[in-house]
């Protein structure tokens, strides 16, 4: 089995590259995969066509790229903390902290008086707000809540909670506004500026250090927490480090660019089937791989076809949960 293992790393990252190359080619104008090689090689191209894949489609493509990761990883470290098959980035309403920071600027700043150009410009701070408010919530209720499925059921509820305050926003604004939350909600890859792209990056590669230092207390979390007390290790604070990673990675995420849903849930099914593993030391960094190369093909049928790219993660998420759940593909969870 270890023997293959490395060679499926080399096929994935092979895939993941080739994904990202055809990515800056694909759009509403073709550049031909010669000119993106000499745009990022420094050869000779058209000038018009060197600022299409710089300024435009690379930035999209490296978005595309951190965020399949950020949520393929956030979506393991869940399943694997909650003992949860169906558990994914989101669980801990993280998603519905964000949606409701965002529709209290989207929806709630004409309410208020406040200028669009306000709540345009501060859509990433306040999902980013909401985002960091659940974990502020999460991490006083773990530090008085032992049993880690009291926690989900209280993210679960949380989130419904959250979800009512949001459809009463909604009822309340305006049309204009509502457009622009429901257009949020569909996630979107191409919104992304370079300028916020200097704040995306360092938070979700942060995000990603600490998942890397989370993996061996993921490896002992697989067995119970008991045992995982019995082998020396401090449950509450690896506990701490997982939601504070996942918040960060997921919440960021959503924050740029919406809630984009069955990537963190699908793909580290998919990486355990891939591996036939549960090493955690092994799946981490497989799920970073598949998380990337599956959005950033994602994102080119989104191109292809002009359709939001939560249309086409869900097209291609559920049949593998179906799948697993069916099969019975999840008992080393």
């Amino acid at each position: 089995m270890y023997s293959r293992i490395p060679l499926l790393f080399v096929m994935l990252t092979v895939l993941t590259f080739g994904l990202f190359f055809v990515d800056l080619a694909v759009g509403a104008v073709y550049v031909p995969l010669s000119d993106v090689w000499n745009v990022l090689t420094g050869g000779d191209c058209p000038r018009s066509t060197a600022k299409i894949i710089l300024n435009i489609r690379l930035v999209k493509a490296l978005a595309a790229l951190l965020a399949g990761t950020a949520l393929s990883v956030s979506g393991l470290q869940m399943q694997t903390l909650f003992r949860n098959p169906l558990a994914g980035p989101y669980v801990l309403g993280i998603s519905s902290g964000a949606s409701l920071g965002v529709a209290l600027f989207i929806l709630g700043a004409p309410l208020l008086g406040m200028s669009a150009a306000l709540a345009s410009f501060g859509i990433v701070g306040s999902a980013w707000a909401g985002a960091a408010a659940v974990l502020a919530v999460i991490a006083i209720v773990g530090h008085r809540i032992k049993d880690i499925m009291v926690i989900l059921i209280l993210g679960m509820m949380f989130s419904s909670g959250v979800g009512a305050v949001v459809q009463i926003l909604q009822y309340l604004s305006k049309e204009e506004s509502l457009k622009a939350f429901i257009l949020w909600t569909m996630g979107s890859l191409g919104d992304v500026t370079v300028v916020q792209l200097y704040l995306f990056v360092p938070a979700v590669i942060f995000g990603l250090l600490v998942a890397v230092m989370t993996v061996k207390p993921l490896n002992l979390l697989l067995f119970g927490e008991e045992y995982a007390i019995t082998m020396g290790l401090n449950v509450g604070r690896s506990r701490t480090m997982l939601f504070f990673s996942t918040t960060l990675l997921a919440g960021t995420v959503t924050a740029f660019f919406g809630p984009i849903g069955f990537i963190g849930m699908a793909m580290p099914h998919v990486t355990r089937i891939l591996f036939d593993s549960s090493d955690h030391r092994v799946l981490v960094p497989g799920s970073m791989l598949s998380g990337a190369s599956v959005l950033l093909f994602c994102d080119l049928v989104s191109k292809s076809f002009v359709l939001p790219v939560n249309a086409i993660t869900a097209l291609l998420g559920i049949p593998v949960i179906v799948w697993v759940v069916l099969s019975n593909k999840y008992v080393n969870v």
